[in-house]
């Protein structure tokens, strides 16, 4: 049980370095080597950068979540039901401003830059997946505690 993989993505304008929120994802992450940024044009021409990282190994993906630290974990075990999904994936928002200046905060879907998170949860038949959520959730704030998590 636990984490299966976890996926970060943003996006960033013209006007937005992307080489900063790449920076920013390669700290969450806890690896700039995995960080991918691809330009790409948006709906009406101007350029558009889409940063993304996929961790697909079960530890690294675990150290990621435990890098948001019990204040953010929290936030997201007392909102689990609203973030989980039928795929067994808890989706997560960061501010991305914050995050950029060393600070994690979830954020809602607003007048603010986000990084989307993924967390697809190891599940198996017969468990339940709110449960397993739990368990997964509680110990990466264990971990977070114990670790000093978000290092500041």
């Amino acid at each position: 049980m636990g984490v299966h993989y976890i996926a970060w993505h943003a996006t960033a304008s013209g006007v937005e370095d992307e080489f900063v929120i790449a920076d920013a994802m390669s700290w969450l992450v806890g690896n700039n080597e995995i960080v991918e940024i691809e330009e790409t044009s948006s709906y009406y021409g101007s350029n558009l950068h889409v940063i993304t990282a996929e961790l697909k190994s079960k530890g690294a993906a675990t150290k990621s979540l435990q890098r948001l630290g019990p204040d953010a974990l929290e936030e997201i075990l007392s909102t689990l039901e609203q973030r989980i999904d039928d795929e067994k994936t808890i989706h997560i928002r960061l501010d991305l401003h914050d995050l950029i200046s060393g600070k994690i905060n979830l954020a809602d879907v607003g007048n603010r830059p986000t990084i989307k998170g993924k967390t697809k949860l190891q599940v198996y038949p017969g468990d339940d997946v709110l449960e397993v959520a739990n368990k997964t959730l509680k110990k990466a704030i264990k971990d977070a505690l114990h670790l000093r998590l978000p290092e500041k």
